[in-house]
């Protein structure tokens, strides 16, 4: 769904535990907005013209030697292909490379009865959306996700440190699909034990 700014763009918006999937033209930037501060927000990127290249952690974090991605870093696909580069970030900093996305699975070890919403299948459903599918299911960049990690090689899932109204834009470096998920995980500390709606913007650099 969308909704006039009064600067004449236009903002999308992510509805809580569900996902959306948009088209970006190389050089569009995406700014995707943490409208309550705390929602976590999976993140998925497929080539345009061949659904079989994606946005890859594993790689992208060979290519940057580095966990988390900061302003100036360009994440890569599977094909070692510059995909998606992180221009601007008005939060602390917290995000994560390393989680699966959630899915039925995950739920049900976390003592969930009956279906819960996760993020596996808003991306399928978000693509299917747009008459697109894919094979499998990437692991994600989880925007917003704070999972620290110890010297010992210990994780743990924290809340998440963003604010209401910090946001991180990123901008195509190919034509591409992006799918973002407002993660419905409310089990775990990591979206303040609940979720809630997420909004971005689509604009030209010049924009």
């Amino acid at each position: 769904m969308k909704r006039a700014l009064p600067n004449g763009s236009n903002v999308g918006c992510v509805p809580a535990r569900h996902g959306v999937a948009a088209r970006l033209e190389r050089a569009q930037i995406i700014t995707i907005i943490n409208t309550s501060g705390k929602q976590v927000v999976d993140t998925w990127a497929f080539n345009t013209q061949d659904p079989e290249e994606h946005l890859s952690m594993e790689h992208s974090r060979v290519a940057l030697r580095r966990l988390v991605p900061a302003v100036g870093d360009t994440l890569v696909s599977n094909r070692r292909q510059p995909m998606l580069s992180l221009v601007e970030d008005t939060t602390p900093g917290a995000h994560d490379t390393l989680m699966a996305a959630c899915d039925a699975r995950r739920y049900e070890l976390l003592g969930a009865t009956g279906y819960h919403d996760n993020c596996a299948d808003n991306l399928r459903n978000a693509l299917q959306a747009i008459g697109r599918s894919s094979r499998t299911t990437p692991s994600p960049l989880n925007l917003f996700m704070n999972v620290p990690w110890q010297a010992d090689g210990s994780l743990t899932f924290e809340r998440a440190t963003s604010e209401a109204g910090q946001y991180v834009s990123l901008r195509a470096e190919m034509d591409l699909i992006i799918v973002l998920s407002a993660c419905p995980q409310d089990l775990i500390p990591v979206n303040d034990m609940k979720s809630g709606d997420v909004h971005f913007t689509i604009a030209k650099p010049d924009q």
